[in-house]
Order: structure tokens, then C-alpha cells, then sequence
């Protein structure tokens, strides 16, 4: 995911909130996934179809976006 250079963040050294992004996409990634093969929805599955699934969707798209600014700034 990250390279190994001078001055760039690795996996060692990832701050607790670069990790939680890091699983909030990924938990998003796995559930379009599954939902685009088998057209099931984990998150909806675990907790349901109430406001909480629309935090965590909420909470996935922010870290996203997190993510995409940490690539965004390496340049």
C-alpha cells in the first residue's frame, strides 16, 4: 500500500487514525464487493437497515476521502 522511502509513512509507523481509515475502506471495499457479486450487504446484514448503517457509510466515505488526500499530498 505505502513504499518504503525516506520520510514516507509505512505500515510500522502508521498513526491510529491512518489505521482506521485504513480498515473503514477496506471493510467499504469488501462490502461493494460482496454486494456487487453476490448482492449481499454485509454492513446492512450486520446492523440492520437503520441510522447506524448510514453512519458507517458516512464514516467510509470520510476515510475515503482521507485516503485520497494522503496520496493527493505525496506528490
Amino acid at each position: 500500500m505505502y513504499t518504503i522511502l525516506k520520510g514516507d509513512l509505512t505500515m510500522a509507523n502508521m498513526r491510529w487514525y491512518d489505521w482506521v481509515s485504513w480498515i473503514l475502506v477496506f471493510i467499504g471495499a469488501l462490502n461493494w464487493g460482496l454486494v456487487a457479486v453476490f448482492s449481499w450487504n454485509l454492513v446492512e446484514t450486520i446492523l440492520g437497515t437503520s441510522s447506524t448503517t448510514r453512519v458507517i457509510y458516512t464514516l467510509v466515505g470520510l476515510a475515503a476521502l482521507y485516503e485520497l488526500y494522503k496520496v493527493a499530498s505525496k506528490k
